[in-house]
């Protein structure tokens, strides 16, 4: 019961309209967390707070609160944020904010404003006209409903001519670094309803059929872009991993140069004419024709407007590994994480060095590299809203030390080892980072996948998505009649059995869908997603599985994969020849 007081104590439960505007009449600093009811106040907080109000000992002018977004109006901005959000009012005015729970920034600023506080009491310095932050206007009936289409989007399709010959990237680095954010993006084979859809406009010109048979023949990228307006943070905000040094691991592995914006362009479609590449890229900036297809696209785009999916890579070290994978793994999904690959790894000298760069100067270095190489650790590859600052805080600081004193709650305090006074667990220190790492610890590879014949368009979208969730990039597709070479190849393990001639009949019907998957292990992971051959027997071993969804029977099975890399890359040189030029040395 005491420590229930306590906690009470040290920070006011502020959960209706009155209760605010009572708090915000508070003399000197008070320090609001603003949560949501469904996750919670932030308690990898709360020992802060409760060291600097002991430290301190300022009660009449340092307070600190919870406040429920969901019950104060002027708290509409920040409903439905998963990061936490600290304010920061002195004297009932709201001065300062800070996103996520770093906590280096934030006792640096609670001793700051102190400080001046107590000056200010003292006159020793004259109050500073601080800069209060504006909120949504809460008079607005109805400003919670805001529909995205309200906002000055964009949405764009790159053609898949320049899917296929990899140019996607180029333009849409080319977006971003005139201005512009791409707030969705999907890559996806188009029904020739989307395709109508978006060319309206032109669907009475003389040769639209063809070009809608063009547009969905191939992959193209759908992207829902607005224009950029946020202003540079101050310097001291910018900080969101203080006391981590910016790892340069494995930048040998892609290197790439940011270019210098030079102009900032209004109009999109503009911009990609002075480019030159306009026709590899439609445009469509009409607001209610915008918002149209938005509902087309991105049929959740307003519930997922505030999401930011966020792939970062984790590592148990050793000893963790071996004496507590269970107990972690099951913390992660507890926190949401989606475990999109994992894979076990013994570090060469080079690889841990690099990884643990950070604690180079410290003396008991040589012997972290020696643990760290001294058996298998976990590597995983993680994904979740917000996941780089989620999965930081969660494990908190990189020594037990810091964790003690700042994070005790985190899992480097629950998992510490006595052997060595480092953070059992490692994460991303940037999502940059995180990319250069995956790629290399899970090097990619391609595989075959073929959606037969049968599938209805219903049926693929479904497909489309469970390939997606399973952390696969669709690097290629396209729609085809196999022909019998073609099949040959695909099936060339079967293609003189007796019941070969029933896959071929099968395959003919109509045509198929077939794509290349890439995705670290891709031919084993994809022929686990697709499941045993016969559906009866996915739908027992495997329900889960497309096979048992989709399949009605052994021939009619909805999908088909190769066994293994090999077959995988002969089979993506019959179908995609496009892509190997006979002579690539000429090249």
């Amino acid at each position: 019961m005491a420590g229930k007081k306590r906690e009470i104590q040290l920070q006011a439960i502020i959960n209706n309209q009155s209760l605010w505007d009572e708090m915000i009449q508070n003399k000197g600093l008070t320090v609001i967390d603003v949560y949501q009811a469904w996750c919670g106040p932030c308690k990898a907080m709360q020992a802060l707070f409760r060291k600097l109000k002991n430290e301190l000992n300022e009660d009449e002018i340092l307070h600190f609160a919870v406040a429920e977004a969901n019950s104060i109006v002027i708290l509409q901005p920040f409903r439905d944020k998963c990061e936490p959000v600290f304010l920061f009012s002195v004297n009932g005015k709201i001065i300062a904010k800070v996103e996520g729970a770093n906590v280096p920034l934030i006792n640096r600023k609670i001793i700051n404003l102190i400080n001046e506080e107590k000056k200010i009491a003292a006159g020793e310095m004259v109050r500073p006209q601080y800069h209060e932050i504006a909120f949504v206007d809460s008079d607005i009936e109805g400003a919670e409903e805001a529909s995205h289409v309200e906002q000055p989007y964009r949405i764009a399709i790159i053609k898949p001519k320049a899917v296929s010959t990899g140019k996607s990237t180029e333009i849409k680095e080319k977006i971003v670094n005139a201005g512009f954010v791409i707030e969705a993006e999907d890559k996806r084979l188009l029904s020739e309803k989307q395709v109508r859809a978006f060319y309206s406009q032109i669907a009475d010109q003389p040769e639209f059929e063809d070009f809608v048979s063009l547009m969905t023949t191939g992959l193209s990228y759908i992207l829902v872009i607005s224009r950029s307006n946020e202003q540079e943070p101050p310097l001291e905000e910018i900080a969101s991993n203080p006391g981590t040094e910016l790892k340069e691991s494995f930048e040998k592995q892609c290197e790439m140069a940011t270019p210098m914006v030079k102009k900032e362009w209004d109009s999109l479609q503009e911009y990609l004419e002075r480019e030159n590449i306009s026709q590899f890229c439609d445009v469509e900036e009409n607001t209610d024709n915008v918002n149209k297809l938005i509902d087309i696209f991105f049929p959740d785009f307003k519930s997922m407007a505030n999401i930011k999916l966020e792939r970062i890579l984790a590592l148990l070290r050793p000893a963790l590994f071996q004496e507590k994978k269970g107990e972690v793994l099951n913390i992660i999904q507890d926190e949401d994480f989606k475990i999109l690959m994992e894979r076990q790894i013994v570090l060469s000298r080079e690889e841990a060095q690099i990884l643990c760069k950070e604690y180079e100067n410290q003396d008991y270095f040589e012997n972290l590299i020696e643990y760290m190489t001294s058996g298998p650790s976990l590597a995983l590859v993680l994904l979740r809203d917000n996941g780089l600052k989620h999965w930081k805080n969660l494990i908190g600081p990189r020594t037990v030390e810091e964790a003690k004193e700042f994070f005790p709650e985190s899992l480097g305090i629950q998992f510490a080892m006595d052997s060595l006074p480092v953070n059992q667990l490692y994460g991303s220190d940037s999502l940059e980072a995180a990319e250069k790492e995956i790629q290399y610890f899970f090097p990619p590879q391609n595989t075959l996948a073929v959606i037969k014949p049968h599938v209805t368009q219903e049926q693929r979208e479904e497909i489309f998505n469970l390939i997606k969730e399973a952390g696969f990039d669709i690097t290629q597709a396209k729609e085809i009649l196999l022909t019998k070479q073609q099949a040959d190849k695909i099936y060339f393990k079967i293609k003189n059995k007796d019941f070969y001639k029933d896959v071929l009949e099968e395959l003919y019907e109509g045509p198929s869908l077939v794509m290349v998957l890439t995705k670290w292990n891709a031919s084993l992971e994809w022929r686990r997603l697709m499941g045993p051959t016969d559906p009866d027997e996915a739908k027992l071993l495997s329900p889960d599985s497309i096979r048992a969804k989709f399949g009605i029977n052994i021939l009619r099975n909805a999908t088909h994969g190769s066994s293994n890399n090999f077959e995988a890359m002969e089979a993506i040189k019959t179908v995609f020849e496009e892509l190997f030029p006979e002579n690539p040395e000429k090249n």
